[in-house]
C-alpha cells in the first residue's frame, strides 16, 4: 500500500471505540528527579493508578525499558501487557504515533518527526518510538518531516483540529515552516478540513517544556462543545495566556461552521507547588477511555468541581478521579502520559 498517495484517511476523535490505551513505564531516574521534586518511586506508582483506572475500561499496553521491566510487573499486575522497548521517557502522547484510519486500508499510524520539545530533553530513542510501536502492531505506517507532538493537536472527528501557534510555529521545531505547511499536512494525513490556530503560550510564561500543547488548554467534549482551561486567579501572568486563547476559541467556528459552546473547567491552583518551576494542574488534561472519563486529581475541593462540570459535560460516561500529584510535578497529566489506538472498524462512542 502506497500510503503516500492514498486518500480519505482520517484521525478519529478520542470518543470512538478504542482497541487499547498505549504508555510508557518511567525509569528514566535523572530525568524524572533532576529539578521536579520527585521520586522515581512516587511518579511510578501514579502511572500504575493511572493504567489500572484505563484497564477497568479497555486493554493497556505499557512499553517498558529493559531495565525497569522488575518494577513495572511489580506495580502494573496481571492486567496490564508489558512490552519491552527502549525509551528515552515516558510521554506516549507526544513520542508515540498519531493513529489514523481509512474505509478501505484498515488502520495506520503516523509518526511526526520527535525532538522532544524543541531538544530539551533526551530522546535518541524515543524519535523512532513511533515506527517501532507500529511494527510492533504489524500495521502499515508513514511519517512527516514536520515536527509535532500528539499533545498539540485535539480534533472533533468531523474535520476540525485545534492547535497553537507557540508550538508548532516555533524555530525550535519548525523553523520556516507556515500555517499552510502544517494545514496541508493536517488535510492529506488526518483528513482536517479547518486548523484553529490559538496563541499558546507565546511568551513561555507558564515555564511549561511543550511551550504551551493544546491539551493543557482546552479538550473537545462532543463536536461543537469545548471544555476550556480557565483560572480564578485572575491577577495572575496565567490568566492573560488563558484569556488570549478563550478569546480565540469564541472568535472560531468548526468545520462544520458551528460557533463553539465553550465549557470553563476550572485549573487546580491550590495544588500547585510554588517551589518548583511547572506543575500541572489542568484539568482538561483528562483522557478518554471507552465509557469513562479518567480524569486528573489532586486530592483538594476543585477535584470535585470538576468531576461535576465533566460529569455535565459527558453525561453517559463514568468520571474516574486519579491521583497524579507526582507526574503533575514533571509538567504534565494524564493526557499526556497516554495514547489511544482506535478500534477498527471505528465505532463511534457516545462523547
Amino acid at each position: 500500500m502506497d500510503l503516500s498517495i492514498a486518500s480519505g484517511w482520517r484521525m478519529p476523535a478520542e470518543w470512538a471505540r478504542h482497541a487499547a490505551t498505549w504508555m510508557i513505564w518511567p525509569h528514566n531516574q535523572g530525568l524524572w528527579e533532576a529539578g521536579w521534586r520527585v521520586t522515581l518511586a512516587d511518579v511510578q506508582r501514579d502511572y500504575a493508578r493511572v493504567a489500572s483506572a484505563i484497564a477497568r475500561f479497555e486493554p493497556v499496553k505499557m512499553i517498558v525499558a529493559p531495565s525497569a521491566m522488575a518494577s513495572a510487573r511489580v506495580l502494573c499486575g496481571a492486567g496490564i501487557e508489558l512490552i519491552e522497548l527502549a525509551v528515552d521517557d515516558s510521554w506516549c502522547r507526544d513520542s508515540g504515533p498519531t493513529f489514523i484510519t481509512h474505509p478501505q486500508h484498515g488502520l495506520a499510524g503516523l509518526s511526526w518527526r520527535f525532538n522532544a520539545w524543541g531538544g530539551k530533553s533526551e530522546h535518541g530513542l524515543d524519535r523512532s518510538l513511533g515506527r517501532r510501536i507500529l511494527d510492533h502492531l504489524g500495521l502499515e505506517g508513514f511519517s512527516t518531516p514536520l515536527c509535532n507532538e500528539g499533545g498539540a493537536i485535539h480534533v472533533d472527528g468531523e474535520g476540525t483540529l485545534i492547535t497553537t501557534e507557540s508550538v508548532l510555529l516555533n524555530p525550535n521545531r519548525n523553523p520556516g515552516l507556515s500555517k499552510a505547511d502544517f494545514e496541508e499536512c493536517f488535510a492529506r494525513l488526518l483528513g482536517i478540513r479547518k486548523t484553529i490556530w490559538l496563541p499558546g503560550d507565546p511568551q513561555y510564561v507558564t515555564g511549561d517544556m511543550t511551550d504551551g500543547h493544546v491539551d493543557g488548554v482546552c479538550a473537545f467534549a462532543r463536536p461543537g462543545v469545548l471544555l476550556v482551561d480557565a483560572t480564578h486567579e485572575q491577577g495572575s501572568v496565567y490568566a492573560d495566556v488563558a484569556r488570549e486563547n478563550r478569546r480565540a476559541l469564541e472568535l472560531a467556528s468548526d468545520a462544520q461552521g458551528r460557533r463553539f459552546e465553550l465549557l470553563d473547567l476550572f485549573e487546580a491552583s491550590a495544588a500547585v507547588d510554588k517551589d518548583v518551576e511547572v506543575f500541572c494542574a489542568s484539568y482538561t488534561n483528562f483522557y478518554l477511555a471507552n465509557g469513562a472519563v479518567i480524569m486528573p486529581a489532586y486530592g483538594i475541593d476543585a477535584d470535585q468541581a470538576a468531576a461535576r462540570q465533566l460529569a455535565q459535560a459527558f453525561p453517559d460516561r463514568e468520571i474516574v478521579p486519579v491521583r497524579i500529584d507526582h507526574i503533575a510535578h514533571g509538567g504534565g497529566g494524564i493526557h499526556c502520559i497516554t495514547q489511544q489506538q482506535p478500534a477498527w472498524p471505528v465505532a463511534e462512542d457516545r462523547p
